[in-house]
């Protein structure tokens, strides 16, 4: 099974107080394992490591800490997917014909980034900004379970 893991969930993979943590883990833990593969847009790696040094938590992610999560954990065990201008330009006129505003263009991106990769599921604690970008993707998306 092809998964797909959004930031929301490596971000709460990587912080252990998380509130998410326990379900982030559960969830990842299956590509750790090997039992399937697991997915990642490139940008998505950015928006982590940009989100982990920002965090108002103590003690704060230092940058090579952030770094190191990204790479070891995250690249480690998935396949990173990466846009082109045709992906973007299509995913920006999808959204303008949506209507859509602002920062939810980035979820727009890393659901063109789970269509790219085949997923099966698309894991993400964002479930419903999810569906209305893409509804017809509603049997992928989905909220990680213990």
């Amino acid at each position: 099974m092809r998964l797909y893991f959004d930031t929301s969930i490596l971000v709460s993979l990587a912080v252990a107080h998380h509130p998410h943590h326990d379900l982030a883990y559960a969830t990842f833990h299956q590509v750790t394992t090997g039992r399937h593969e697991g997915f990642v847009s490139a940008h998505g790696l950015a928006e982590t490591f940009s989100t982990l040094t920002r965090l108002p938590i103590t003690p704060m992610f230092h940058p090579t800490e952030a770094y190191r999560f990204v790479s070891e954990t995250i690249v480690g065990h998935c396949a990173v997917v990466h846009l082109v201008e045709k992906d973007y330009l299509a995913t920006l006129d999808a959204a303008a014909n949506a209507g859509l505003r602002g920062g939810v263009v980035y979820d727009a991106l890393q659901l063109r980034c789970a269509e790219k990769a085949r997923s099966d599921r698309i894991y993400t604690f964002n479930v419903s900004d999810f569906l209305r970008i893409a509804p017809h993707l509603g049997k992928q998306i989905v909220h990680p379970q213990l």
